[in-house]
């Protein structure tokens, strides 16, 4: 199952069907460009495509986009608050796109490094990857692949926000800050990642 997010609206790529505002079976390559075109140019918030050959219809999806990955971190202090960056205005997690060479654990650590001015960030594990569609100014459909890790921070706080990155403001959440300050304000797929994040340690 793989969840997509188009300009904050929801595709899910299932093998069965879900419940969801709109659904469509997948027949071809052309059964995923009526749905982007849906969630692009008409009201309907969320589309669900399914099939059984979940892998087949993975690997056609990415054929429409140019493909950028990237990996960030959900850092989390001995008081159990989470880091969150502020950047054009939203709350976001740290992160950014991997470079030629880097591991996902390795362009983790140094986009948080980066973009927080924290150092010797722990990591601890994958938690999982987000997707989300953006079209660059020269036209291009772009499918970012963001992949996060749980990650730890216990030395002292040096953190200030990368100015030069359009990072405004560096701060630590709590649940209840993180409910009523970030989701508010923030991207889809943080949300469910943070949310993800939060299922897998009350397990």
């Amino acid at each position: 199952m793989y969840k997509v997010f188009v300009n904050e609206k929801k595709l899910l790529l299932s093998k069965q069907s879900e419940e969801l505002e709109k659904k469509i079976s997948y027949e071809s390559f052309t059964t995923l460009e009526i749905a982007l075109d849906l969630l692009e140019n008409t009201s309907v918030k969320e589309i669900n495509v399914f099939g059984e050959n979940i892998d087949e219809i993975w690997a056609e999806f990415q054929k429409l986009f140019r493909i950028i990955e990237a990996a960030g971190g959900l850092v989390n202090n001995e008081k159990g608050d989470m880091l969150f960056i502020k950047r054009l205005g939203k709350w976001d997690l740290p992160k950014g796109k991997m470079e030629k060479g880097e591991s996902r654990e390795e362009s983790a650590v140094r986009e948080i490094e980066e973009e927080t001015g924290l150092s010797n960030v722990e990591l601890v594990d994958f938690i999982n990857t987000t997707y989300h569609i953006y079209i660059e100014r020269n036209g291009d459909k772009v499918l970012k692949c963001t992949h996060w890790f749980d990650m730890n921070f216990f030395g002292e706080d040096t953190s200030k926000p990368q100015i030069e990155e359009g990072i405004t403001e560096v701060a630590w959440k709590n649940t209840t800050q993180i409910e009523n300050e970030v989701f508010p304000s923030t991207f889809k797929n943080i949300e469910l990642i943070v949310k993800e994040f939060w299922n897998t340690k009350t397990k």
